[in-house]
């Protein structure tokens, strides 16, 4: 299932970006609520964990498009 490239699409561009951004937003929030150790480790290593699986899943389906035989032609 993690092979084929809608999947990976989804993955990619949509679903680990969004997850992303909304722990980059909670780590703001919680070092600007004063809970600044907590904050600056979800900013950083949760954040960059789904940014790093995006960059994953997008040459993974960079990879699986190249593979696959050209149906339409």
């Amino acid at each position: 299932m993690l092979k084929k490239p809608e999947t990976l699409f989804v993955l990619g561009y949509m679903l680990l970006p969004l997850f992303a951004l909304l722990s980059a937003v909670i780590g703001l929030t919680m070092i600007l609520g004063g809970n600044k150790i907590l904050g600056i480790i979800v900013l950083v290593v949760v954040t960059q964990i789904f940014t790093f699986g995006a960059f994953y899943a997008l040459r993974a389906r960079k990879a699986a498009l190249q593979e696959e035989p050209d149906a339409g032609k």
